[in-house]
């Protein structure tokens, strides 16, 4: 169950003012369909990070412990970094004639390649060793974090500025880094 609670965690806070949150709000905005947006990119993301998170695993077969832990921990402190820049909005163009659900899940599962929560999907299920619990927890983070953007987007930046979440997950990053870290050290 940690590796399911830690990865919506991690997920949810990067997603934070992530340009595929960006994304989501634009898609909502655009097709006034809430729900056909969220299945859309339920279903993108579950592909997206179901194949991230294997890849994470197959790297646990092929890097001894050691140097994984290193890798990770230095992985995730880079992630923390990142969360800390802003994002921009760099949608993919829509295809004239595809309706709200092809459209999403296109454009998400386009968006989410190379993106900082697919990277820390993939040191995620390496971390964890477990495709379906880690995608599973990426999931439903996305999922948290875009529906805000969804159904209360416009509401979010009143309530808590979005530099104080980016703060939060770049520290969240920052502790597991530094956990994998002194896990590789043999502190823990």
């Amino acid at each position: 169950m940690t590796a399911l609670w830690t990865s919506f965690a991690v997920v949810a806070l990067a997603e934070m003012g992530d340009k595929t949150q960006l994304i989501a709000f634009s898609l909502a905005t655009r097709y006034r369909r809430p729900w056909t947006v969220m299945l859309g990119i339920l279903l993108a993301t579950l592909l997206n990070h179901a194949l991230a998170a294997t890849a994470g695993v197959w790297l646990t077969r092929l890097i001894p412990p050691a140097a994984l832990a290193v890798v990770l921990g230095l992985s995730f402190i880079g992630f923390g970094f990142w969360a800390l820049v802003p994002d921009t909005i760099d949608e993919p163009g829509q295809h004239p004639g595809w309706g709200p659900l092809a459209s999403t899940c296109v454009i998400f599962f386009l968006a989410e390649m190379g993106d900082k929560t697919q990277m820390a999907t993939v040191a995620l299920g390496a971390r964890y060793a477990s495709t379906g619990l880690v995608t599973a927890g990426t999931t439903l983070g996305m999922l948290a974090a875009d529906g805000l953007a969804v159904f209360a987007a416009a509401k979010l930046d009143r309530v808590v500025p979005i530099r104080w979440v980016r703060r939060v997950a770049a520290g969240l990053f920052f502790l597991f880094g530094l956990g994998a870290l002194a896990s590789a050290a043999g502190l823990f």
